[in-house]
């Protein structure tokens, strides 16, 4: 067989936490998710590591983990996400690369360039954290060394390949338009090519000045638009066949956005499900393989010559990323971009200015500034502690103080390069949420550099600025967008007691005296106690311990609740340490921004969500005990409006409770198919029940009868929530299990 197909998923979210929290705040265009990170999760990211195969009848024949059949790389600010939020996917990931290893001698993972940078505009500092980073981060989450990484919008340059060749990086994969010429590897024969008659079923070598080289796969450009684009996976036959009539000897490989599988077209997981299906069954002579293990078996025997800089998104180079060149998203067909090339320029003032500070002061904190801060990716994955990190890189004998300065500057950094993610010109508008992300990264960073004895760059950063203008003339220029949409959102000592004080309201969590509760973030805890009340007002204490930045404040804290106890309306007033009197403000009104807004909201949904669920529950059972025989003719109950409150309960208690009689039962379940179409109650309750047959479906030994007396029963008043979840426990915990049958064929898997 010589025929082989590898078909690569570039999956990346980019940084979105914000960088005094280290969390992913609300994102209102998510919505109902609370943000994209976990909307695309759901639609994407954890579809595809269980794929669902399908007979002719729609029947579930198999569950397939696609990661095991693809080539893919996950971004180190995505991994991070996940590994808090997501583990279970991350697992099936990293098992896929595992399972690739086991069937072809390499894992089918690449390493991902790490804040998804422009490499070609990076400085050389900048490449060497962005790759170092990207190798830690890999590691940590693959437990092996990459040999091949995707480079952010596959833009590439000599320069760039230099960093890859001297971190150990074997390959990497870029779009055919980016070759100009080829040659036999010793330069011989030596002509010109183009996107379409390039041979891209081999990999080339790009030799390097310093003697080192990098090789090279080309994806299909055709194929992989039509992925994209062109609605290739509205049919897996059909996707099959193009594979299959466009593969010669040698590699076929096609490249695109992993989102593009379950987000960008739903249910395109299964049609690449399909695929993978009928290559790893051998069809048609073509055989599953990941870039490494074809790297093997066939080696370069030509070399390469790119057109540099170049990246696939962009026909002008990498100018998508620096001025108004023309390429967009297409979104809003009348604007410019004359803005993208003030943003950079002052991002990169900005971080010429931190990179000097952080190397001025760094001398005297780190034993080498430059490899602490390379080596700082082991922290920011997880995989050292600061305890480890300090013990070979700072210099001995710091006191408290110069060790949080140090692990500013170190923060500094971070937010400094997360601020050239790709993403803040990628698209045609200065106020989206991207550039607005960028510079809220900028904000952040210098607000360190400040702490850390630097000179304020803020007038010469926004001099630059302001020469971005947006095409809404109602934002303005680059420097109203960031006093209006940026500075809002930084975190002082007033705006985190706000949060924590609305947050621990919001949860019914406000401390009574002598205790003392805590509302987290990944890298702030603001802890609050408060004593007796006198006079209405609550006199304690507010600390803030941050741990990435190893400091912690103390603060006197007076708080008065609204009228009628109202926490959300009252009042706090701090002091500091050391006795400075900061500012009063009323919560309501503490200027926090709408991310920060609606966190405390979103706390406030899920205890108000859980509190009212309880209520319906228990009085759904006296409702059902209650409720009398249906009649001649009823279609519902009477005064059915007053029972809408019921829904959830009325309906957990048909699922999981005892049976009422006939009559009883029929009128109930006449009552709750009409209340049931479309109610708002519906999705919450649906993830209820899903996560109550998850729980049950883990215990020991199941009850499998009531399960499946619980869907049935669900049917019968139009209550089928999406069971996929339970399909995979069912799939994974319990195969072949012959109490399992019934409830089997109840959630439409195939007969054995």
């Amino acid at each position: 067989m010589d025929r082989f197909l590898c078909i690569h998923g570039h999956f990346y979210q980019p940084p979105r936490e914000d960088p005094w929290l280290d969390t992913v705040l609300p994102e209102g265009s998510a919505a109902p998710s609370r943000h994209w990170n976990e909307r695309i999760c759901r639609e994407s990211y954890a579809p595809m590591a269980r794929a669902r195969r399908l007979d002719g009848r729609g029947r579930i024949l198999d569950i397939f983990n696609l990661y095991e059949w693809i080539s893919f790389n996950f971004g180190p600010t995505l991994c991070k996400w996940m590994a808090v939020n997501a583990p279970e996917v991350l697992a099936r990931v990293v098992e896929g690369d595992r399972a690739g290893a086991r069937r072809c001698g390499h894992g089918n993972a690449l390493a991902q360039v790490c804040h998804h940078v422009i490499m070609p505009l990076a400085s050389d500092l900048d490449k060497h954290v962005e790759t170092a980073w990207a190798v830690a981060d890999f590691r940590r989450h693959f437990g092996r060394d990459p040999e091949g990484m995707w480079l952010s919008e596959t833009a590439v340059d000599t320069a760039t390949l230099e960093v890859l060749a001297e971190n150990g990086i074997a390959f990497t994969v870029l779009a055919p338009s980016q070759a100009a010429f080829v040659a036999d590897l010793d330069g011989g024969n030596r002509r010109a090519v183009s996107e379409w008659d390039l041979d891209i079923s081999r990999p080339y070598r790009a030799f390097l000045p310093s003697g080192r080289h990098v090789d090279i796969f080309f994806y299909h450009g055709g194929l992989s638009q039509a992925v994209a684009f062109e609605r290739l996976l509205a049919d897996g036959e059909n996707f099959w066949r193009r594979l299959s009539g466009a593969a010669g000897p040698g590699l076929l490989s096609l490249a695109t956005d992993g989102e593009t599988y379950g987000h960008h077209f739903r249910f395109g997981e299964m049609a690449l499900a399909y695929v993978m299906a009928q290559a790893a069954s051998g069809r048609d002579g073509l055989a599953p393989t990941n870039f490494a293990a074809f790297l093997e078996k066939n080696p370069p025997q030509h070399r390469v010559f790119l057109r540099e800089p170049s990246a696939w998104s962009c026909v002008h180079g990498v100018e998508r990323w620096r001025s108004d060149c023309g390429c967009t998203n297409g979104e809003h067909p009348g604007y410019n971009q004359k803005w993208r090339g003030p943003l950079r320029s002052a991002l990169n003032l900005l971080k010429a200015e931190v990179d000097a500070h952080y190397f001025a002061t760094g001398k005297d904190l780190f034993v080498d500034p430059r490899s602490a801060l390379l080596d700082y990716g082991e922290v920011l994955c997880g995989a050292m502690d600061q305890a480890g990190f300090e013990a070979g890189r700072f210099v001995p004998g710091l006191d408290e103080s110069r060790r949080a300065a140090a692990w500013k500057l170190l923060s500094m950094q971070r937010w400094a390069v997360s601020s050239f993610a790709s993403c803040a010109w990628f698209f045609d508008e200065l106020t989206r949420i991207e550039p607005v992300n960028a510079l809220t990264y900028a904000l952040r960073s210098m607000d360190l550099a400040r702490a850390t004895g630097m000179a304020d760059p803020e007038c010469r950063f926004l001099r630059e600025l302001e020469k971005a203008v947006s095409n809404d003339p109602a934002m303005g220029t680059g420097r109203d967008v960031w006093e209006n949409l940026v500075v809002p959102r930084r975190e002082t000592p007033r705006t985190l007691a706000a949060q924590a004080l609305l947050t621990l309201a919001a949860e019914d969590r406000l401390p009574g005296p002598g205790e003392v509760r805590t509302a987290p973030w990944p890298a702030v805890a603001v802890s609050v106690a408060l004593g007796e009340a006198s006079g209405g007002r609550r006199d304690g204490r507010l600390s803030v311990a941050w741990t990435l930045e190893a400091g912690r404040e103390d603060y006197a804290l007076a708080f008065c609740p609204g009228p009628g106890g109202d926490p959300f309306t009252g009042e706090a007033a701090l002091v500091s340490e050391d006795g400075t009197a900061l500012e009063s403000f009323r919560l309501d009104r503490a200027g926090l921004a709408w991310n920060k807004r609606q966190g405390v909201a979103d706390a406030f949904a899920g205890r108000a969500g859980k509190r009212l669920f309880e209520q319906s529950v228990d009085l759904a059972a006296d409702a059902i005990r209650l409720i009398p025989e249906i009649q001649e003719a009823q279609a519902t109950l009477n005064l059915a409006p007053l029972w809408a409150g019921l829904y959830p309960g009325l309906v957990w208690r048909r699922l999981f409770g005892p049976e009422p009689s006939p009559g009883r039962a029929a009128l109930v379940d006449a009552y709750l198919c009409d209340a049931g179409r479309d109610n708002p109650w519906k999705t919450a309750l649906a993830d209820r029940v899903v996560a109550e047959f998850l729980a049950r479906l883990s215990g020991p030994e199941p009850d499998f009868p009531a399960l499946v007396r619980a869907v049935a029963r669900g049917r019968a008043i139009g209550f089928d929530p999406d069971w996929w979840a339970v399909q995979n426990l069912l799939w994974e915990r319990h195969p072949g299990r012959a109490q399992a049958r019934e409830l089997a064929d109840a959630l439409w898997f195939a007969p054995a």
